[in-house]
């Protein structure tokens, strides 16, 4: 796979609701993340905060995870919500303590950071039975949209690459270009 990454110089798009409600409601989000309002979470790639935004009045912080400053720079222009934490980190090496997170969630970037190591270190970092919500473009889908179709992984084999790292997926859906998986963490 590529490891495609969003070029930050189009952040302004990351903002078009109309599109981006299109491929993942609030809604949607926040029933698959199920939060509480003492929750601790993380949104790994979070960009522009757009969807960051819609989780923030839910929970006790949001820790707004990206490895480009300049998706940081972005949301503080447009004014980031005093819950919201921005960490500039990759997935496979975050800066939390072990068992640390309720929950967390990927929308649109898990095909930027899929590996063993990333999902090994989501494990580490949230709490037994935490949640983790994914929601990506599918290798299924025709390409118009997100990144080119040779960088995206079908839900399967996201399925298959949780399991691995000792998820339990307790829900899976294949839409005409979106995949939206639940999981919770390895037990301890």
């Amino acid at each position: 796979m590529g490891f495609h990454t969003f070029d930050a110089d189009r952040a302004d798009k990351l903002e078009e609701a109309g599109k981006r409600y299109r491929f993942l409601s609030a809604e949607e989000l926040l029933w698959a993340l199920s939060p509480s309002d003492d929750d601790h979470v993380a949104d790994f790639g979070s960009g522009t905060g757009f969807f960051t935004d819609d989780v923030a009045p839910h929970v006790n912080t949001v820790h707004a995870v990206d490895v480009q400053e300049a998706m940081h720079d972005y949301y503080r222009e447009k004014g980031v919500p005093d819950n919201v934490e921005l960490v500039t980190s990759g997935v496979g090496d975050l800066p939390f303590a072990t068992d640390s997170l309720d929950g967390a969630f990927s929308t649109m970037t898990y095909h930027e950071f899929a590996s063993d190591d990333a999902l090994a270190e989501i494990a580490r970092v949230l709490k037994s039975d935490g949640t983790l919500a994914i929601v990506d473009w599918a290798a299924s889908g025709d390409g118009r949209y997100g990144p080119p179709v040779d960088e995206r992984f079908t839900a399967e084999e996201a399925v298959d690459a949780l399991r691995e790292a000792g998820f339990t997926v307790t829900h899976e859906a294949v839409r005409p270009e979106t995949f939206l998986l639940t999981a919770t963490a390895p037990a301890e």
